[in-house]
Parts: C-alpha cells; sequence; structure tokens
C-alpha cells in the first residue's frame, strides 16, 4: 500500500495564467493512523502532501490514498499560497478516488473545474501534472500511453479495475494529479513502481474510473463497485473445449466457483460456460470487444452500478441459456481489503484483547500461527464464511494475575464462551457482558479451555485499565 505515489514531474513551472494552474491544487494532510496492537489507543499522528484539481459544482477530485484517515486537510492553490481548511465530501477506498470541497467563500473564484475526455490511445502522449519533492510549486512532465490493462489498485490492495501505464519515473511525493491530453482529463496520477521493481512504469486511473465515481455519489451516497462474484478459468484447450461441447471457435470461458452472498449465487453453477455479456462475445481468454479495443469482461460490470443488472449467454450441460444477474455489493471480500478511516474494533476482559481478524491486523500484527493464516488466506476459498461469518482471535495479554496462564493461547481462534459458539465480535460482547460464576472460553483446536472466575476479573479490571493506560474497553 503507498500513502505518497506520483509521476516523476520534471522541475518546469507553469504559467499562473495557464488553464491548467487555474484547476491544480496541493493538498497538505495530517493523519492519525490507528494502531491493531493497542486498539484503545488513537494512534500516530503524521503528515502528507497530495494533489488534486477542481472539477464541476466547486468541487476538488484527489486520491483516496491522499486523505484517507485524515483528521485536518488544507488546500492551497497557485497564486494563493494560503492554506484553506478542506473537507472530504466522499471517498472510494476500491477505486481510491475521493472529492473534496472547501467552504470558505472565494476559494474557488478565478478557478477553472477541468472537463473529463476519454482513454487516451496507445503510444499518445499525455501530459501529468503535481507537485514532486524538491519543491512547493506545480510542475509538469509528458509521458506515453504504454498499456491498458486490469490491475489491483495499492490502496484496497484487494480490487482490481481498469488502469493505463504510462513510461513516466516515479519518485516519492504526490498523487490525484490530472493526466491531460488535449486539454482534458484522461486519468489520475496515483500509483507505481519503486525503482528496485521497474523503471518508468506509472499508473493512471482513467476516465470510465472517474466518471463512474462522479455518477455513483451523485445520489448523495456512494455504494462501492458491484462484481459477479465469481471466478471463472479460460477455455484454451481443444480437448477440454469437445468435451464442453464447444466450437473451436475461439469463444466461452469455464465458470470455476460462485461466491454465497454474491451476485450470482443461486443463478450462475459451477461448470456453466459464459459465452456472452451484455450481447458482448467473451473470448476463450476473459475478453470482450469494447471500446475499439479489446478488455477484460468483468469491464462491463465495472461501468454498472448497485441495483442494475447484466445479461449472461451460458452454456449448460451442452444447452444454451440466458441468465439475468442483478448486481449487489459482494460479500464477503472485503476481509483481505485494506480498511481506513474507522477504529479497529476489539474487546478487552480480564486483559484479554480479542479482535476480528482482517487485512489491517494481519498486515500488522503479523501472525505466525499456521491455523490462523489459513484461515484467513483461504476465508472465501474455502467457504470457512459459512460457519464463521468473522474470525475473532485473541489477539493480546495485558499481563496480569487474572490471565497469567493464558499466554500460550496468544493468536488462537475464539470459538465458544460459556458454550456458545462465537460467530462474531458482537457474541463475545454480549457473552462477557452475562453474570456468571465462571466463564470458559474454548479456542479452536485447543484441548484445554481458558477459565477465568467471575470475582476475579471484577477485581483485576480497574487494576489492568490502569496499569496499561486503557481508556476504553471495547469497540464493537
Amino acid at each position: 500500500m503507498f500513502r505518497l505515489l506520483i509521476f516523476v514531474v520534471i522541475a518546469a513551472g507553469i504559467a499562473e495564467g495557464s488553464p491548467v494552474a487555474k484547476s491544480l491544487v496541493r493538498i497538505e494532510a495530517t493523519f492519525q493512523e490507528p494502531t491493531y496492537k493497542a486498539p484503545w489507543n488513537p494512534g500516530d499522528v503524521s503528515g502528507g502532501v497530495g494533489a488534486g484539481f477542481v472539477i464541476s459544482g466547486n468541487r476538488i477530485m484527489t486520491n483516496a490514498h491522499v486523505v484517507s484517515n485524515a483528521r485536518f486537510l488544507t488546500v492551497s492553490k497557485e497564486g494563493d499560497p494560503r492554506p484553506y481548511p478542506a473537507k472530504v465530501l466522499y471517498v472510494a477506498h476500491d477505486c481510491d478516488l475521493a472529492v473534496l470541497t472547501v467552504e470558505e467563500p472565494g476559494f474557488f473564484k478565478g478557478t477553472a473545474a477541468l472537463e473529463f475526455g476519454g482513454i487516451p490511445e496507445i503510444e499518445s502522449t499525455v501530459s501529468v501534472y503535481g507537485y514532486p519533492i524538491g519543491g512547493s510549486r506545480l510542475s509538469v512532465t509528458q509521458g506515453i500511453v504504454s498499456r491498458i490493462d486490469f490491475q489491483t489498485y495499492s490502496h484496497s490492495g484487494m480490487d482490481s479495475h481498469l488502469t493505463i501505464q504510462i513510461d513516466a519515473a516515479i519518485n516519492p511525493g504526490n498523487s490525484g494529479g490530472p493526466v491531460l491530453q488535449g486539454g482534458k482529463v484522461v486519468g489520475v496520477a496515483f500509483q507505481g513502481y519503486s525503482g528496485d521493481v521497474a523503471q518508468n512504469v506509472g499508473y493512471m486511473i482513467p476516465t470510465p474510473v472517474a466518471k463512474r465515481f462522479l455518477k455513483d455519489i451523485g445520489d448523495g451516497h456512494y455504494d462501492r463497485y458491484v462484481d459477479l462474484a465469481l471466478s471463472y478459468k479460460n477455455l484454451f484447450n481443444p480437448a477440454a473445449r469437445r468435451a464442453l461441447g464447444l466450437k473451436d471457435n475461439d469463444r466461452g470461458v469455464l465458470v470455476g466457483s460462485v461466491y454465497e452472498g454474491g451476485s450470482s449465487e443461486g443463478i450462475v453453477k459451477p461448470g456453466d460456460v459464459l459465452m456472452a455479456i451484455d450481447g458482448l462475445p467473451i473470448s476463450s481468454d476473459a475478453t470482450i470487444p469494447m471500446d475499439k479495443d479489446s478488455v477484460q469482461l468483468a469491464e462491463v460490470v465495472e461501468r454498472k452500478f448497485k441495483g442494475d443488472t447484466v445479461t449472461l449467454d451460458v452454456l449448460r450441460d451442452g444447452r444454451p441459456l440466458q441468465l439475468r444477474i442483478p448486481l449487489n455489493g459482494p460479500w464477503p471480500f472485503t476481509l483481505h481489503g485494506n480498511a481506513y478511516d474507522e477504529d479497529p474494533r476489539f474487546i478487552i476482559f480480564a486483559g484479554l484483547l480479542f479482535q476480528p481478524v482482517d487485512q489491517n491486523w494481519m498486515t500488522e500484527c503479523q501472525p505466525d500461527d499456521l491455523r490462523l493464516r489459513y484461515m484467513f488466506d483461504f476465508f472465501i476459498e474455502d467457504k470457512i464464511y459459512r460457519e464463521r461469518p468473522e474470525i475473532i482471535v485473541l489477539s493480546g495479554i495485558l499481563a496480569d494475575p487474572v490471565n497469567a496462564y493464558a499466554a500460550d493461547f496468544r493468536n488462537g481462534i475464539l470459538d465458544e464462551i460459556n458454550g456458545r459458539k462465537i460467530l462474531k465480535l458482537a457474541d463475545a460482547a454480549e457473552e462477557f457482558a452475562k453474570p456468571a460464576e465462571y466463564y470458559v472460553i474454548k479456542m479452536a483446536g485447543s484441548g484445554r479451555p481458558i477459565v477465568l472466575e467471575r470475582k476475579a476479573v471484577e477485581d483485576a479490571r480497574q487494576r489492568i485499565l490502569s496499569r496499561y493506560g486503557v481508556t476504553k474497553e471495547q469497540n464493537l
């Protein structure tokens, strides 16, 4: 995950009268990153710099990672170095975009809203604007569009969308600046590789993604991307094609899994062959013709919204069928994505710290327990979520005589409390709140439980809170 990513901009100033200079803003953010090892603490404070540009409606577009976990934001514009307090109107962590505004009257006076263009052609030239390290003034460089592809967006670490690669070098600096061609925005600079991995490789978010984000928030709420919630495999093998009754015409992909709780559950079946999506033929490499190019079939769904439908032409047991899929938010895919702008969830009971496992927790705590790592890594693939919607782990122990023998259970998965199966963090909170003479806590795969006497727990409560400076015992 990147906090600050920039297409390196050559130190060349831009005239203040330029239309682009009237559109660009410099964003300064003060962050407070939560800590999962001590979730009752507010976290460390740090700062960063990013870029943004004015769009219609007195709004500023930038990257989500420029403003994520921010406690205070200011923006300044060319020719006016004064920092203006700004606020986030909408943020989309799944596609790394955000929209800000400045409430102070007069800020947008003299600014010019940039318009969005289309997808630039391969080998065409684009100009990237931003605020590189080594100076505070706006600068620009040029690059060649070298690839249009689906890539994982590093901000969420999970979501893949259309991206455009250009041959611009990348240095630490800012993100969120516009990429222009013909005076119109064709992308938003957002991520790239370090020089140790690749040279002169940078990425921008293309306009179909930016336009979708703006359309989604048109009703005053961001609903996130929708998904078919299924996996599919290429069908290159001639023998496999014959076995499935397919022609030798390079058409169709094979459905592997259909995830429960997702849009396709109960409609599409594993073993179906997807032949077309919304009338667009699907090639055996899972691409479709769109926008005068060949793109992944997922791009059709990428441009739809919650509540829309998509039509699939499938071959099932050799028979053609047409299926209509109502698109809704997929569950439980968010477990493996980085989360932002939210406090860690936890319970402290008798000095035992219980937390739900997600990508943030795994990244910070780096557990080596093999059972835990398996359940997290294969949570979706092996359908572990059927029986355990959340993985609750004993993530830490605030040492005290009341829990002196619990060290062996660290990073163990909470299974039962007083005979009740624990499926989510709220279940544990309810059981710990009930009066009982003893609290019998069973961990998955362990032959012996943790047993806590109620009186000992009550006697230790204030002692533990005071000793470790715990200001909050739970956040559900």
